[in-house]
């Protein structure tokens, strides 16, 4: 079956399609990818299917499309509570 793994960098993003057998997991099919070939040390331990996190051992359906996450730099709520402190600051001058 065919399915699809997607990666994105800041500017730059890779999507390749792919062939696996039924049955086939997310982990599997990561591990005999392009995406891996080309970043061997890549980290795959938070990957969704269209937007939804999964888990390695979650079997794939035709045309699936696995994406791989990067961890965030930031916290999301840190970043709102430095923002909200920045404004204040700003207010305040």
């Amino acid at each position: 079956m065919r399915i699809e793994v997607a990666y994105a960098l800041p500017k730059e993003q890779y999507l390749f399609e792919q062939q696996v057998e039924e049955g086939c997991t997310v982990e599997q099919a990561l591990k005999s990818s392009k995406l891996m070939e080309e970043f061997p040390l890549l980290d795959i331990d938070k990957v969704g299917i269209f937007g939804k996190q999964v888990t390695l051992d979650t079997v794939l359906r035709e045309g699936d499309r696995i994406e791989v996450y990067r961890p965030l730099k930031v916290d999301p709520r840190d970043r709102r509570r430095q923002q909200v402190e920045s404004e204040r600051r700003q207010q305040k001058d």
